[in-house]
């Protein structure tokens, strides 16, 4: 069946073989606020149903052709929380109960007041509301852990990440990324790469401080054959094979000072010189560097050239620590360790209260990276034998305790109504005004949830 549009969901399907029955139910749910389409027969209504799946069906089960039995037994085959309400004789009640063993919502055994259809049609649609919310939230979050597990989380900051990428993605400029070790820098690049109108190109990923410095000039501009002692031929440096792509300088920092200067004169003129000859070579690449110290104090203290320092900074990306998005931690461990256990070939182990405490309370500056491998210690159950010490943390007053269950609960509401303050007053059940003073008292930003 096809997913629903907008509204789809509160419309009734109400299929009788009698015009008396079809008219009299369908006036009472018009009258109660609901969108009804009326069939006579099962087969125009399954497929009514397959081209626009509606809220709840309210089917008789005696019907010509495809009966009500049969017709649940289909529907249920292609969308088992599809709500069903079987409508029966007194001979038929027995059946009834059995198929609700099997899945139907509920069965209304004639004569039966209109009351009784109301309610029963009010709880099938909240049933199915609930469903389809939880479709939504698992749709965004397979979305974002095939982008990438970086990107997963529901925290303003995690959502502003994914949005700046993909914006500054689209820009083509250069870009330098700024974030603490195991933070997802090389992630943030691949997904600027992939994004971008160069995706179908290499992505050339070099992490400077992992090679020694007489390798690194080499690796980077590439050298002719002859060109230095053990230079047999000819060899394509990371700059050129980058040509169309992007190119990604992790750990800019521990470049040397004197291949900086050539760095900055390819970024300034997109040619390079491979070493062993005389011959320059454009280049159209984009260039991504990352950096867990800061440049600008490194530029002032003499150790990184300050004119590459401006070149690199055209664009910046700044990713948030993971102590600084808590309320990401529970979903990304559940995800890696759900991940490890796959791959180990184990059962995921229960996520304890201990362990909890524990994943909320760790300071991890080694933050996601940490995360995962914490998370691979517990899918081997190992985590007792090596998990990480907990920073001190103090003990949270009952008022704090109380404004951080407060600003989740908001927070979550704002997420599941895309960021409408009136949908998520309505589902909490307070003023409007009540509630944008909270919002601005948590200091979050219903644009971030859109």
């Amino acid at each position: 069946m096809s997913s629903e549009p907008n509204g789809a969901s509160e419309r009734i399907v109400f299929i009788d073989d009698e015009e008396d029955v079809r008219r009299a139910n369908r006036q009472s749910l018009e009258l109660d606020g609901f969108t009804v389409e009326t069939f006579e027969a099962a087969e125009p209504a399954l497929a009514a149903i397959r081209a626009e799946p509606p809220g709840v069906v309210v089917t008789d089960v005696r019907l010509p052709g495809l009966d009500g039995r049969a017709l649940f037994e289909r529907i249920r085959a292609e969308d088992p929380n599809l709500p069903v309400i079987l409508i029966t004789g007194h001979g038929d009640i027995s059946m009834a109960v059995a198929a609700m063993r099997a899945g139907a919502y509920d069965f209304l055994a004639k004569p039966y007041p209109a009351e009784a259809l109301m309610g029963s049609v009010r709880r099938a649609l909240d049933h199915r509301r609930l469903v389809l919310e939880n479709r939504r939230l698992t749709a965004r979050l397979d979305a974002a852990i095939e982008e990438d597990p970086a990107f997963l989380g529901i925290s303003p900051e995690i959502v502003r990440l994914r949005r700046l990428v993909r914006d500054v993605a689209s820009a083509d400029v250069d870009v330098l990324v700024l974030g603490e070790t195991g933070s997802g820098k090389e992630v943030v690049a691949s997904a600027l790469h992939r994004w971008s109108r160069r995706a179908a190109k290499n992505f050339v990923a070099m992490n400077c401080g992992a090679l020694p410095d007489s390798v690194v000039e080499s690796e980077l501009f590439g050298h002719e054959a002859g060109a230095f002692t053990g230079a047999l031929k000819r060899r394509v440096g990371r700059i050129e094979h980058a040509q169309g792509g992007t190119l990604f300088l992790d750990e800019i920092e521990s470049m040397p000072l004197a291949l900086q200067v050539k760095l900055l004169r390819v970024l300034q003129e997109r040619v390079v010189e491979p070493l062993g000859t005389n011959e320059r070579r454009p280049v159209d690449m984009r260039v991504v560097s990352a950096t867990k110290v800061d440049l600008g104090q490194e530029a002032a203290a003499g150790t990184f050239r300050d004119d590459l320092y401006h070149r690199l900074n055209v664009v910046t990306v700044a990713i948030p620590p993971l102590r600084e998005r808590r309320e990401d931690i529970l979903l990304l461990f559940q995800h890696f360790l759900a991940r490890a256990a796959a791959r180990f070939g184990r059962e995921a182990p229960p996520v304890t209260a201990a362990m909890r405490d524990h994943l909320l309370r760790h300071s991890w500056p080694g933050n996601v990276r940490e995360l995962d491998h914490f998370a691979e210690r517990c899918a081997l159950g190992l985590a007792g034998q090596a998990a990480p010490e907990a920073a001190p943390t103090p003990a949270l007053t009952l008022s704090e305790q109380v404004e951080r269950f407060e600003r989740g609960l908001i927070r979550e509401e704002l997420i599941m109504a895309g960021g409408d303050v009136r949908g998520a007053a309505e589902s909490l059940g307070v003023p409007r005004k009540t509630l944008y003073d909270k919002i601005a008292r948590y200091g979050l930003a219903p644009t971030d949830f859109r």
